[in-house]
């Protein structure tokens, strides 16, 4: 049970920005099932199980901002490390369609379990990191599908995500991509405040800067989709503080 719960990347890098990707793999470690929570390969292989180029563009991102990064080493599934620990979905037993058998199945103690191991050994480590800059913003990267089963095709090529209770990234953000041409949704395809989870907890509680970028996954699935959009949103985050005032 000594399967690492994260990736860092350039601790020491001096940007302000601390670039996240809370869901950058679809592995299940050994010691659940042998690594099998049960489903076909094919639905491991879906966003369900981890948010599709998310990690590549975060590598790519975070090296050209010069920035530090984290990345968890753990599937969405096994235990999500977007949502407080309280929150129903923090296990999920069905997600998009799919019936999740080692999740329906656990009991408190196989929750707890995976809290110590993988969720609590990430959080931790994301903390100690937003506390290495007197100045830290947070810049979490995620990916959406175009589409989920029964719902209608989703326009945008990227969202940008934030809470009400602070706004001085987002609505910036947004013009700015806007002003490049991209489709850009306005807390869209989800809400930007969701009580607990990682953004609430290491940026809105201590009051850091903070947004939640998400890019359509079928435009960074590959190496040149991560490398293109890497250089389109570098080209925006380099200075972006600097330019808010923040």
């Amino acid at each position: 049970m000594t399967e690492p719960a994260f990736t860092i990347i350039g601790a020491d890098r001096p940007s302000r920005w601390l670039m996240t990707c809370d869901h950058a793999t679809n592995r299940v470690p050994e010691w659940i099932n042998g690594g099998d929570l049960g489903i076909a390969p094919e639905d491991m292989a879906r966003h369900i199980a981890y948010d599709v180029g998310a990690a590549g563009l975060t590598r790519k991102l975070a090296q050209r901002l010069d920035a530090p990064a984290i990345l968890s080493d753990f599937s969405r599934l096994v235990i999500d490390p977007n949502r407080g620990e309280d929150d129903p979905t923090l296990l999920m037993r069905i997600y998009d369609g799919t019936v999740i058998p080692a999740n329906r199945d656990a009991d408190l103690a196989e929750r707890e379990r995976r809290l110590n191991l993988l969720y609590r050994p990430y959080h931790a480590a994301y903390a100690d990191l937003a506390d290495r800059h007197p100045r830290r913003a947070i810049c979490a990267i995620h990916s959406f599908t175009r589409q989920l089963r029964g719902r209608p095709r989703r326009p945008w090529s990227v969202g940008v995500l934030y809470s009400h209770i602070d706004e001085r990234v987002g609505p910036a953000l947004i013009r700015e991509c806007r002003e490049m041409g991209w489709i850009t949704g306005d807390n869209e395809p989800y809400s930007g405040h969701l009580q607990g989870d990682a953004i609430d907890r290491h940026a809105l509680v201590p009051g850091r800067p903070n947004v939640l970028i998400e890019i359509r996954n079928d435009l960074i699935e590959d190496e040149a989709g991560q490398e293109l959009w890497a250089e389109r949103l570098a080209g925006i985050l380099r200075g972006f503080l600097d330019r808010h005032g923040l």
